[in-house]
């Protein structure tokens, strides 16, 4: 499931383009200023963004710049008939593609599609290099092998996408509901206790004494996180 955050001040907006794009299977995030959608991007993992000009607080383009300090993600800006100045700054500072208000659904479906298609075959902005490390944890992404200390840790699918996540955000914490929605790709709820056995098996695993972890860590009441040395 892709990740799409809507971002526009006219609520009404928002709720019909929620409409559109969860029919179309996506998960739809929402955010009525720049400042607001920002705050989104840096705590979710986002595939593609629609997002107004015209916003209070922060507007489109200078969400825009900050974005692109951020990511890579496909921005679709949301523009009136009138503002052809704004679409062509849009495009400049980063923005991918723009939609004019009123919009046509299937046509914004379509764009939706097709860039999300481009940013998940070109390789998205937080796609990290193929090796990870986190002290003396090595993860190789595309042999799909891990190392502690130079010697090689058989890990189990899950065990494994689990540690790239972490690794991936060094530092970052994720709740049980985070880690499963993320590696699963499933309804999260009532699942923490899934979650606790398989961090459970993979500390023992990476860590020399596993009731004191060097890497993976539990910060209590809000989830885990990775650490390096």
């Amino acid at each position: 499931m892709y990740n799409v955050l809507v971002c526009d001040d006219e609520k009404d907006i928002v709720s019909a383009l929620k409409i559109y794009l969860t029919s179309d299977g996506y998960q739809v995030y929402e955010a009525y200023n720049g400042k607001e959608a920002l705050e989104i991007i840096q705590k979710n993992d986002i595939h593609l963004v629609l997002m107004d000009i015209m916003m209070p607080e922060m507007d489109g383009i200078s969400a825009m710049v900050k974005i692109r300090e951020l990511s890579n993600v496909p921005v679709i800006l949301l523009t009136a008939k009138g503002e052809d100045t704004d679409k062509v700054l849009g495009l400049t500072v980063g923005a991918d593609d723009y939609v004019t208000k009123p919009f046509n659904p299937v046509e914004l479906q379509a764009r939706v599609k097709s860039q999300i298609r481009r940013y998940m075959q070109l390789g998205s902005g937080k796609e990290m290099s193929s090796r990870l490390t986190a002290g003396g944890i090595e993860l190789d992404d595309k042999a799909k092998e891990v190392y502690l200390d130079g010697e090689k840790v058989n890990l189990t699918r899950t065990e494994f996408d689990i540690l790239k996540l972490l690794m991936e955000h060094p530092g970052e914490v994720f709740s049980p509901n985070q880690i499963y929605q993320k590696v699963w790709k499933d309804d999260p709820y009532g699942t923490e206790n899934t979650v606790a056995v398989h961090i459970r098996h993979l500390r023992e695993k990476i860590e020399i004494n596993p009731a004191e972890p060097r890497f993976l860590k539990v910060v209590w009441g809000r989830g885990y996180k990775m650490e390096g040395e």
